[in-house]
Order: structure tokens, then C-alpha cells, then sequence
């Protein structure tokens, strides 16, 4: 089974901001993929001493993903790196972004830009056949 490394932000967002589109993206696609989640190390409010812990952390999940679901709806300086090491990669990244106008670096380096997690959903049900 495959593995989906959920990438977006954390760093000075609420629960709700950083974990409910991870569960969702878990709940409509279970049982088709397996998931590496950074949650399970939320680091939030402990940073400036847990930086490697956290960014080896996720560069361990993202070299044992297959595909990455980037949630793109605000700036973030780890979203934006993470996206780019797995790019390098070559690594599939799906990406949600609902702005009209996507940065050329996203788009250059994401597989598939999508408006909606339910658009993601379903590309990344059409990936797993």
C-alpha cells in the first residue's frame, strides 16, 4: 500500500488549522493509502528547541512517502521546503492551493494543483487505481 506524507502547516496555527484537513484527508482515503502524519510529533510551542527533531523527522517521512498531499492554503516556510526536497526526490505531490494564481515555484515543482481536498481525494483515488 502506499504512503501519503501530509504536508502543511503547523508552526502557529490552531488544532483545528493543522490537524482537520490531515483527519479528513485519513477518513476519505483509509484503506487506500497508509499516512505519515507530522502531528504526531506537534513540536508547537517547542520549536526553537526541537529543530532537528523536526526537521529530521520530516525528511525521514517524506524519503519513506510515495506521494505527498500539500496543503498549500497559506504561506509556510516548512511546507514550502518539504515540497521542494520531495520534488527532488521525485516524489508525486498533489497539492491543494485555492488561489487563482499559484506561485510559479509551486507550480513548477507540484504534480497536480488542485482547488479543493475533495478534488485531491479523488486524484489520489485515480492514482491508487
Amino acid at each position: 500500500m502506499k504512503i501519503i506524507y501530509l504536508c502543511g502547516g503547523i508552526n502557529k496555527l490552531s488544532d483545528a488549522d493543522a490537524k482537520d484537513w490531515r483527519e479528513a484527508a485519513k477518513a476519505a482515503l483509509g484503506g487506500t493509502y497508509m499516512f505519515l502524519d507530522p502531528m504526531r510529533r506537534d513540536y508547537r510551542g517547542k520549536e526553537a528547541e526541537s529543530v532537528d527533531l523536526i526537521i529530521e523527522g520530516d525528511i525521514v517521512d517524506i524519503r519513506e512517502s510515495d506521494i505527498l498531499l500539500v496543503n498549500a492554503s497559506r504561506p509556510s516556510w516548512g511546507t514550502g521546503m518539504e515540497l521542494f526536497y520531495a520534488s527532488k526526490l521525485g516524489k508525486i505531490i498533489v497539492t491543494v492551493c485555492p488561489d487563482e494564481r499559484p506561485s510559479p515555484w509551486l507550480i513548477g515543482h507540484s504534480s497536480k494543483i488542485v482547488k479543493s481536498f475533495e478534488e485531491a481525494f479523488a486524484v489520489l483515488k485515480e492514482l491508487a487505481g
